[in-house]
């Protein structure tokens, strides 16, 4: 099995972090269940001189260092590593945090995980030819049996694989999105997606193991 995973808000708290973070550079005093929209400019009311210095600060390697795991994700990944499945952390983060997220990974005990930096958002700074990094065309030659992801704007880039089954992280700013299909299963902590992703398929919980006996 191939598995995808989004890195911000559904691997660690990001954007609890985003919320100090607004409130000590801006004052602006969002509780977490208020972040309504994904887009946190949108959210925080920020004008683009605030937004682009609240992304820069939220990436500097000490604030992504800093990002609280969410509970469970590394348990249940390192499950699922153990029983012989792939599995792919696929940020929409810029190139320049690789270093730092890699570290993160590598110190919540994620160092058998894949980490590839997707160009989601046409960032100028992304950094071409790397082997850490995806074009979208290469993104795309790519074949997933699940994924977990938190933002409905990266719903889009499932749409070339019909048969993938997505695990939807809950979060505020999903939670009125209209999820697109029934492979879209809306999931409230990681060891929810853990009994989602064993009962897929055929309903049996052993699913998993069966479709390794059978590769």
């Amino acid at each position: 099995m191939k598995i995808y995973i989004d890195f911000d808000d559904c691997l660690c708290e990001t954007a609890r972090a985003f919320t100090e973070i607004a409130k000590r550079l801006f004052g602006k005093d969002v509780p977490y269940e208020k972040v309504r929209f994904f887009n946190l400019q949108q959210s925080f009311e920020l004008t683009d001189d605030e937004y682009e210095q609240l992304m820069l600060e939220g990436h500097r390697p000490e604030e992504l260092l800093s990002y609280d795991e969410t509970p469970g994700a590394s348990k249940v990944i390192n499950e699922w590593i153990d029983r012989g499945h792939e599995v792919y952390i696929i940020t929409g983060r810029p190139s320049s945090s690789y270093d730092a997220s890699r570290r993160w990974l590598d110190e919540h005990g994620l160092e058998r995980v894949t980490l590839f930096c997707l160009n989601k958002y046409g960032r100028d700074s992304f950094i071409k030819n790397s082997e850490f990094t995806l074009e979208l065309e290469d993104y795309y030659k790519m074949n997933f049996d699940y994924a977990v992801e938190d933002s409905p704007m990266a719903f889009k880039f499932f749409e070339h694989l019909p048969n993938l089954k997505v695990m939807v992280y809950d979060r505020p700013w999903n939670r009125e999105c209209e999820l697109p299909g029934e492979n879209y299963t809306r999931c409230f902590d990681w060891e929810m997606i853990r009994g989602k992703v064993m009962n897929h398929g055929d309903g049996d919980s052993g699913s998993l193991i069966k479709s390794e006996e059978r590769s």
